[in-house]
């Protein structure tokens, strides 16, 4: 199963999502970082759902949100349901397959792209 992290700076201890080279604190300079898995309980800060969708997705729509796990970290993520979506709800977060990416040269390969995928708690 594949995982999704937050980055902690070793120095200073701020989170980051996703990894930065330099920490993002204006007062911090670190370059060095704790993987921190990021997953479970967080709450819907705001979403959307996209209508025209790229090559590759055979579905009319989809519902994207930005969440805020319990550890303070944000991060954007497909909604894995069409019904009651409300700002400020409880979701859970997983990481899956969110597509699969299909590159053609000499020969086709499919290679799945990962990311969040948001459930209710």
């Amino acid at each position: 199963m594949e995982q999704m992290y937050a980055y902690k700076c070793t120095k200073c201890g701020k989170l980051h999502h996703p990894r930065y080279i330099v920490c993002q604190n204006p007062d911090c300079d670190g370059r060095e970082f704790e993987q921190i898995p990021l997953e479970g309980k967080c709450k819907l800060l705001t979403w959307t759902r996209v209508y025209n969708l790229p090559e590759g997705y055979m579905m009319p729509w989809l519902n994207f949100g930005i969440v805020e796990f319990e550890n303070g970290v944000r991060a954007t993520g497909q909604i894995g349901f069409d019904d009651g979506i409300k700002s400020g709800m409880e979701l859970v977060s997983s990481v899956g397959v969110i597509r699969t990416k299909v590159i053609k040269y000499k020969e086709t390969v499919e290679e799945p792209v990962y990311g969040f995928v948001f459930q209710k708690a």
